[in-house]
């Protein structure tokens, strides 16, 4: 697998057509790093989702089946990095719930069209009160040529 890649050059990085991304800085578990990230779909938008056959899959995981098996169009990817919020229970489940539901309301959709995804640390409670304020920022960041923004 390769390591220590280099960055790409932001030319490189292209435009797709009904895809916005906006990041910002929330403080999920460092300060001063990009660690939430909003993917917006333009409508009619496809998605399709591939799970871990794990039984003890995290909060985010769960959430992604359900919000999928609705049926509903996808209208966007929350993405947040420093917490995984796997092994949290049902409280883990509370809070993507909670941060689906406010993106959903910025956005002017239903929670179950917003797929969460959490990577970090497990075992300890998703800041669901940071992720949620960082989201006006995501949406005011939204543009189509985000994506080095995006994976810095």
């Amino acid at each position: 697998m390769p390591v220590n890649l280099t960055a790409p050059e932001a030319q490189s990085l292209l435009p797709v057509k009904g895809v916005q991304l906006g990041a910002t800085e929330a403080n999920v578990r460092k300060p001063d790093r990009k660690d939430v990230l909003v993917m917006q779909l333009a409508p009619g938008s496809k998605v399709a989702g591939v799970f871990t056959q794990n039984r003890f899959c995290a909060a985010p995981v769960t959430l992604c089946k359900e919000h999928l098996a609705t049926g509903n169009e996808i209208r966007a990817l929350l993405v947040n990095t420093g917490n995984a919020n796997a092994g949290t229970g049902e409280p883990g489940m509370q809070h993507a719930r909670q941060t689906c539901e406010a993106l959903a309301t910025l956005l002017e959709c239903k929670p179950e069209q917003i797929l969460p995804f959490s990577t970090g640390v497990i075992m300890e409670p998703l800041p669901a009160d940071r992720i949620i304020q960082g989201l006006p920022r995501c949406i005011e960041d939204l543009h189509e040529d985000r994506w080095l923004r995006a994976a810095e």
